[in-house]
């Protein structure tokens, strides 16, 4: 009779235990939707959806960029650095400026991939003759024009075989619409570092004629 009472007491705490974790991955999840969310991104608009692949206008922007060298990963580390650096005031004098979302890496046309292009996109607040000068010759300020893009989406911890699967989707796509890629892809990062797998948002994207 003891044995069973111990047993009882045992599934139950066992229960407890099971929702406890189940309420904090929720609470865990919600924070990492919250922070994602928080940020500035930009206000783009669809004009097509088809599945995970949209075709959508943005404004325009005006974007930091600082050009790496290395393998995709090595890239935009090197290229988050230096952008950091510019965002937050540690290489010049003025005020910090708010981190946004995505960042952005592009492959330098002609370079076997061995340079890229990392870019924040600036809030939206800032024209791009009033946003501080960077220092030093590693980061530049452009503004785009407004574009119509083409998007995949996906979520995970992607590798280069992801990107390079998802543009050659988003390629298929394109041609069998009757549009024309232009130019290397643009590939989007949504998330930081600690945000999940099943959680994470990955964009290839394509200018097209």
């Amino acid at each position: 009779m003891e044995n069973g009472k111990r047993m009882g007491r045992g599934k139950k705490a066992t229960i407890a235990a099971v929702a406890a974790i189940c309420v904090l991955a929720v609470s865990l999840a919600g924070g990492w939707y919250w922070v994602t969310h928080s940020v500035e991104q930009p206000a783009y608009t669809v004009v097509e959806a088809d599945g995970d692949i949209e075709l959508r206008d943005y404004p325009a922007m005006v974007v930091a960029e600082a050009v790496t060298a290395g393998d995709r990963q090595e890239g935009v580390r090197q290229g988050f650095r230096a952008l950091a650096g510019y965002i937050f005031a540690k290489d010049r004098d003025g005020e910090r400026i708010a981190m946004t979302a995505p960042v952005i890496q592009q492959p330098t046309e002609g370079n076997g991939g061995g340079a890229w292009r990392v870019r924040f996109v600036m809030p939206s607040q800032y024209a791009l003759d009033a946003l501080p000068r960077p220092a030093g010759g590693e980061v530049a300020l452009d503004r785009w024009p407004p574009m119509r893009l083409a998007a995949i989406r996906f979520s995970g911890w992607a590798d280069d075989a992801d990107f390079a699967e998802h543009e050659a989707r988003l390629r298929d796509w394109l041609a069998g619409q009757g549009l024309e890629p232009e130019g290397p892809p643009l590939l989007a990062y949504y998330d930081d570092p600690w945000t999940p797998g099943v959680l994470r948002r990955n964009e290839v994207l394509l200018r097209f004629r």
